[in-house]
């Protein structure tokens, strides 16, 4: 099931992506979702981000080959960060360029959007606390990052974290294909198989750290091929099952 969140100009909504339209429904996807008949078509109404998370904790170095492109060495536990709520935009929203960077690179990933309040987490019972599956960009000035030497700037400004376009509540997510384009060009293409640590070790190692609410994401991390990006730049990342993320850089 692919849930989205929508609005046609009022409040927001929850619906059920079905081809090119939308299943209205009442309820919330992290307590009861209910299916209605009624239906709106995908072109009449504006995608949001699919979740509103509390924060998002992100993974650094959680794939080899992007650990060589930036020459880290390979974590031997998960390296976190956290990108703050107000970096979040949805699926055709503007990425803005901020004036202080003179690099802004993207970073597809897969997120893991959380469905219960996970603590304490056992590896073996993570699934049970995943609501499901959706693209993400980790947005980064890549700039900052060099000279802060750290990354809570360089990744958490507002419009740096696209979300979208659903969360796919019926995955794998052991062997996904990822593809990120820049303008249509591909410059991003592994499978989730290639992760260091993989989703349920995240969930279980990131719970016994702090809480995970409802709605929460972890940013699974990026593999090679990163690169800037321009104002004027679209840049899109795709993810097997899941769909498309599309958004434009801005100043």
């Amino acid at each position: 099931m692919k849930i989205v969140r929508y609005t046609g100009g009022g409040a927001a909504m929850y619906g059920i992506l079905e081809g090119s339209s939308i299943r209205c429904a009442d309820g919330s996807p992290y307590e009861h979702l209910s299916p209605a008949d009624t239906r709106v078509e995908l072109g009449t109404v504006r995608l949001l981000p699919p979740c509103t998370p509390s924060k998002i904790v992100a993974l650094g170095v959680n794939y080899r080959s992007h650990g060589d492109e930036m020459q880290h060495r390979i974590p031997e536990e998960p390296l976190l960060f956290i990108k703050p709520s107000t970096s979040v935009i949805g699926p055709e929203d503007n990425i803005v360029y901020p004036e202080s960077s003179a690099r802004v690179d993207y970073e597809g990933e897969l997120g893991v959007v959380i469905g219960t309040c996970a603590w304490h987490v056992p590896k073996e019972e993570a699934n049970g606390y995943i609501l499901g599956y959706t693209c993400l960009n980790d947005v980064t000035a890549r700039d900052i990052q060099a000279r802060d030497k750290q990354w809570t700037r360089s990744k958490g400004f507002d419009t740096f974290c696209p979300l979208g376009p659903c969360i796919e509540t019926e995955l794998d997510p052991a062997d996904l294909m990822l593809e990120t384009r820049l303008n249509g060009e591909t410059r991003q293409k592994t499978s989730t198989a290639d992760l260091i640590f993989p989703v349920d070790e995240l969930v279980s190692f990131i719970s016994h750290i702090m809480t995970l609410l409802p709605g929460d994401v972890i940013a699974t991390g990026t593999t090679s091929g990163i690169g800037p990006m321009q104002p004027g730049d679209t840049v899109e990342v795709e993810i097997e099952y899941i769909g498309t993320l599309k958004n434009y850089v801005v100043v």
